[in-house]
């Protein structure tokens, strides 16, 4: 057992972990808020990141049924340790700079959370997993995309039935300026899911310093402050490789497909937080942008694209969880710690 100082110093390091990967998810993910938005030219890039930077931070002040799920409902509070968290950031933070750097739109959310069921299990063992969190995330990742797609599709074809009198001019200026608001609350919605993800697993560090028990546990204002300026901090620095793939390589985008994909993806995540559900924004937003293309034909929509998108998807689930394993077993043999 490390001494009382040695405990403080690594929760300051665990601290800052979590916030590092959260402003890495913040330039990471900054595609999903702003990449239709900047591909339809509704908003300047400069624009677009100031804006969304602002609405994360008040999204990521919005509650914290996502970080309990995150937090407490992977691994039980009582078992959570230092190492097991400081390993599950590491591991989720590598995915995140491999996946950015190849320009991938991979998921944030699924590389944190099975990154701790990785480590969970280099720690434990298999029955240390609480599999009806593990459910209620991967519920999140099949549903969110598939309801993104469908209702992305039938809210464009009403848009489209609605004005399909209407001049293109008149459409672009109308929806121009509503996507604006779309945009913004996209923005707004991925500060209330994915930042609280962060949130829980620094709560989860605090629960284990302190050793809380379950019914104690509760993410403290700091972490909630902490969490949502790194993550506004972050979405500012920007990702311009994403936003290449998101905006501008799956479909060419038009201000009113932008508000459709926008608006149905936002309310996709949106609902998702209040039900505690950590999803991935990535995988929503690009279904939607899918959902969106299919309307005009099948063919309007690079499925090659889409299909690399879909892959990285998959192999997250598997690579988190062995990079999380593989990170707590050599931090396990550096450090002696448990």
């Amino acid at each position: 057992m490390p001494d009382i100082n040695s405990a403080l110093i690594l929760l300051g390091v665990i601290v800052l972990l979590g916030l590092a990967f959260d402003f890495i998810n913040g330039f990471h993910d900054t595609a999903n808020a702003i990449a239709t938005s900047v591909a339809t030219r509704v908003l300047s890039p400069r624009q677009a990141v100031i804006m969304a930077g602002v609405l994360n931070f008040v999204g990521a002040l919005t509650g914290t049924a996502v970080a309990q799920t995150v937090g407490k409902g992977i691994i039980k509070p009582e078992h959570s340790t230092q190492l097991l968290v400081i390993s599950a950031l590491i591991s989720a933070i590598i995915w995140d700079l491999i996946t950015w750097w190849y320009g991938i739109p991979s998921s944030s959310s699924h590389a944190l959370v099975f990154s701790i069921v990785g480590a969970g299990v280099a720690s434990r063992g298999w029955q240390e997993i609480q599999f009806d969190g593990v459910n209620k995330v991967l519920t999140g990742l099949v549903a969110s995309p598939a309801l993104g797609f469908a209702v992305a599709f039938m809210v464009m074809a009403i848009l489209l039935w609605l004005f399909a009198r209407a001049k293109p001019q008149a459409i672009s200026r109308i929806f121009g300026r509503l996507q604006v608001l779309s945009a913004a609350y996209m923005a707004y919605s991925h500060g209330s899911n994915d930042a609280q993800k962060t949130m829980g697993v620094i709560t989860m560090a605090v629960a284990s310093y302190y050793g809380w028990s379950g019914s104690e546990w509760a993410v403290p204002l700091w972490v909630i402050l902490a969490a949502a300026t790194a993550m506004a901090l972050g979405t500012a620095a920007g990702g311009w490789r994403i936003i290449r793939t998101m905006g501008l390589k799956v479909v060419e985008l038009r201000p009113i497909h932008g508000f459709a994909a926008e608006t149905t993806a936002a309310t996709v995540i949106e609902v998702a937080s209040r039900l505690g559900i950590p999803v991935s924004t990535t995988h929503v937003i690009s279904s939607s942008i899918l959902g969106v293309g299919a309307t005009r034909r099948l063919s309007a929509v690079k499925w090659g694209i889409a299909g690399r998108i879909v892959t990285a998807w998959i192999v997250t689930i598997p690579a988190c969880i062995a990079i999380g394993w593989a990170v707590y077993e050599v931090l396990h043999l550096l450090t002696g710690a448990s």
